[in-house]
């Protein structure tokens, strides 16, 4: 199998010589242990070091609890699990989210930048004999410490740039935040070194490449050139910003803006034009509805040369269990079985087009007879909707549902002769799990895999999650394109992924058409991951977190002389009502303050580090 296996880092040693009864015996060292000096004389070693760092990626978006029920894509279906914390707007120093695992706080990405730097001072004066791998660890050492610096940067602001080993003994480990100007110069920096030893080398799927470091490097500029790190633009939009006495932390306090997003295009552009990546980018016209619901399902999974779009992924095997493998189990419907964890939004599902390119509208007679019909062909391979056909039912189930359709609502049938209400099997209702339905009316359908042989409740999946694909990196082009106002070029890359997905051309230009882009990217990289990090660069936040989550209520009523005893979805024979709402405040009431622009440092950092500065709002 040629895919990076995030193992535990394991040494064997093999006794070279027998011992005999001499006084060297007490001298013997242990067979289980390997010194550290010793890692770095044996080039299998070494690459077992570098190998282990990986072991810093978080499971992504396949993790229980997803970054998207932070933002208005999902709900997360639990109580008690601290998403409230940070959609209520209640985080703090001493209440920070985990983020779905413990990889994504401070402690333990700064444990995950040191054993980058011990790679990298070691593997500076290589000591075993094999130059070629030895540049290729120093390639993956440094993309590595600027994935976990930009995870921090993203997601505080500045932090204190440590770049060597600290040694037992030294009289000061303290140290203070960096510019957020310097932050970006070194990770950028660190993405042109890896770029440049990890050209030209092949390396197993989900190790660090060439690709890899330009498309981070991309993604750090386009953040950098956005409107929350230009302190100007972000003080104009925010009263806490704006009184906050180290600005310096947050953004550029000074420079030339425009060529913040020259920097961010030319790097975007340098991803493109890496041949061999992209999935279906080259074409001149729309592909059919049915076409572009495949081909973004051939994404997700990673298929049928879909997989063409990973230039960073985080992979998953079936002989290692891991949370990561169970996305299915951890979203899935209940009426199947699952657990229903992320559950997407109506004012996620609102945001999808009709087939014509024209916006949703509830106030449309004909879109709110039938709101999932003639949407962007995205939709269907994203969300499982009421009727929506899906695997078949488990055999406890499978008499309930021959149809094997999602049912979310409430249904009238015929039981001895009597007209009753229904509870659908996907419902919190349900007569197959109550407890563990959605709250929202929708399912997740990306990266699950609608394979009838994958049984989600028992089986595991082996899709890569993304941490890095090419979409994005055209994606950011042409935010850049349009940021610089050279709208054509930006139509003709976002062109490109509505082609891909059956989607006719934007046309737009200006304030109009930043806004198509931005609710195409929305729409593209869903469940990615994104949507947290771009609503607040944008500086959006407050009309897009801060929304109160809305939900879909469904009805079917029985037509005249329509008698029905087991339900399937059928407008022969129903009438269907769909009533939006808000989600109930009791369990989740969202709102945004300021102060999430950038999360909190926890208080034992503060405390074992008294020159950081806290961020505004704390």
């Amino acid at each position: 199998m040629n895919k990076l296996q995030y193992i535990s880092l394991i040494f064997i040693v093999v006794l070279g010589a027998a011992t005999g009864c001499n006084d060297d015996f007490v001298n013997t060292k242990p067979l289980d242990q390997v010194s550290e000096a010793d890692v770095w004389l044996d080039a299998g070693l070494s690459e077992a070091f570098v190998t282990e760092i990986y072991n810093g990626l978080h499971n992504g978006g396949f993790n229980e609890e997803m970054f998207a029920s932070t933002t208005d894509e999902s709900v997360f279906t639990h109580p008690g699990r601290g998403v409230t914390t940070v959609t209520e707007s209640r985080t703090s120093p001493e209440n920070v989210i985990n983020w779905g695992d413990n990889r994504l706080r401070w402690n333990a990405l700064y444990a995950r930048i040191r054993s980058a730097n011990l790679a990298l001072e070691n593997l500076a004066e290589p000591q075993f004999d094999n130059p070629e791998l030895a540049e290729r660890l120093n390639g993956e050492a440094h993309f590595m410490r600027a994935f976990f610096y930009h995870q921090l940067l993203r997601l505080w602001g500045a932090i204190p740039l440590i770049d060597r080993v600290y040694e037992l003994g030294e009289p000061d480990f303290s140290a203070p935040r960096n510019t957020f100007e310097e932050c970006v110069n070194f990770i950028v920096a660190d993405c042109d070194a890896a770029a440049q030893m990890l050209e030209g080398k092949t390396l197993a799927a989900g190790r660090a490449n060439q690709a890899a470091a330009l498309a981070l490097k991309a993604r750090v500029l386009t953040y950098a050139a956005s409107d929350l790190h230009d302190i100007p633009t972000a003080s104009a939009n925010s009263s806490v910003i704006a009184g906050f006495t180290n600005p310096e932390l947050l953004g550029y306090t000074s420079g030339d803006r425009t060529a913040r997003w020259q920097a961010a295009q030319a790097a975007a552009k340098a991803v493109l034009d890496i041949p061999g990546y992209g999935y279906m980018t080259d074409l001149t016209a729309p592909v059919t509805p049915e076409e572009g619901e495949m081909n973004y399902e051939n994404m997700s999974l990673s298929k049928n040369g879909g997989e063409s779009e990973l230039l960073f992924a985080r992979y998953f095997i079936n002989e290692k269990i891991e949370d990561g493998s169970r996305v299915g189990l951890d979203n899935g419907p209940n009426g199947y079985h699952n657990w229903a964890g992320n559950t997407p939004t109506q004012n996620l599902v609102d945001d999808y087009e009709m087939m014509d390119g024209t916006p949703f509208d509830w106030n449309n007679p004909a879109h709110a007879a039938s709101p999932y019909e003639n949407r962007d062909p995205r939709f269907y391979a994203t969300i499982l909707y009421d009727g929506a056909d899906w695997k078949p039912r488990t055999a406890d189930v499978a008499a309930k549902d021959p149809a094997n359709q999602i049912q979310t609502g409430t249904y009238e049938i015929v039981q001895n002769g009597e007209v009753v209400n229904y509870f659908g099997l996907d419902t919190r209702q349900s007569s197959v799990e109550d407890w563990n339905g959605t709250r929202t009316g929708y399912y997740m359908h990306k990266f699950i895999n609608k394979d009838p042989a994958i049984v989600d409740q028992s089986t595991r999946q082996e899709i890569p999650w993304p941490e890095l694909r090419y979409t994005e990196a055209m994606l950011n082009y042409a935010e850049a394109s349009i940021a610089l106002g050279q709208d054509e070029e930006a139509r003709t890359w976002l062109n490109k992924i509505r082609y891909r997905a059956g989607m006719p051309a934007l046309t737009e230009s200006g304030v109009a058409l930043r806004d198509r882009y931005r609710n195409e990217r929305r729409i593209e990289l869903v469940y990615e991951e994104h949507r947290y990090h771009d609503a607040r660069r944008w500086m959006i936040a407050e009309e897009t977190l801060g929304q109160k989550a809305r939900i879909i209520l469904i009805e079917g009523s029985l037509k005249p002389g329509a008698s029905v005893s087991l339900y399937k979805y059928d407008p022969n024979n129903y009438d269907y009502s769909y009533t939006v709402t808000d989600l109930d405040p009791g369990f989740e009431n969202r709102q945004w303050l300021d102060k999430m622009y950038f999360l909190p440092i926890e208080r034992e950092e503060m405390n074992r580090n008294e020159q950081l500065i806290q961020n505004p709002g704390y």
